[in-house]
């Protein structure tokens, strides 16, 4: 099976774990990459959020309720791939609005999806919901919540839920 890792980070001040030079679920991306060997795509944003946390949960909020967060540019054509790992912190909830927009228009018929998301309490939140509601046609496997705090030390976890199908 072909694959690819979409996902969503944002590294600077983070809860639990200060500022960060790489975002905690683009460090899980790569652990998925290092086990499947899939391409990497990153979704990100046209406008940046703030490096400091409180803000970018502010901003993070304004986005999710406008629906407004256009992104850099579109995802790859996704014909070849028949795996898709979807990965994205967890915001108020759900996945950053950008991961939204990034998934517009795109028919996943016939893909398969395994989520998986970087927290700090809420696990997967309602992102999997999200994907079902957005990603018409894919089907849904069992999705991965890490907590940010412990994601430099989850490569094993990661590499064991990436592998299983």
């Amino acid at each position: 099976m072909k694959s690819i890792i979409i996902y969503f980070s944002r590294a600077d001040e983070n809860y639990g774990v200060g500022f960060i030079e790489k975002g905690n679920t683009e460090v899980v991306a790569e652990y998925i990459k290092e086990a499947t060997n899939a391409f990497m795509f990153k979704v990100e944003p046209l406008i940046p959020y703030s490096k400091d946390y409180k803000t970018c949960t502010v901003e993070a909020k304004e986005r999710q309720e406008s629906h407004v967060a256009p992104i850099k540019e579109k995802v790859p054509d996704l014909k070849d791939y028949d795996l898709i790992y979807l990965g994205s912190p967890v915001y108020w909830d759900f996945m950053p609005e950008e991961l939204v927009e990034a998934l517009k228009d795109i028919d996943f018929t016939g893909k398969i999806i395994k989520p998986f998301t970087t927290h700090e309490g809420s696990g997967l939140g309602r992102v999997v919901d999200q994907i079902q509601k957005n990603c018409t046609g894919a089907k849904v496997l069992e999705g991965l919540a890490v907590q940010g705090t412990l994601v430099k030390n989850s490569k094993e976890k990661v590499w064991e839920w990436a592998k299983k199908i």
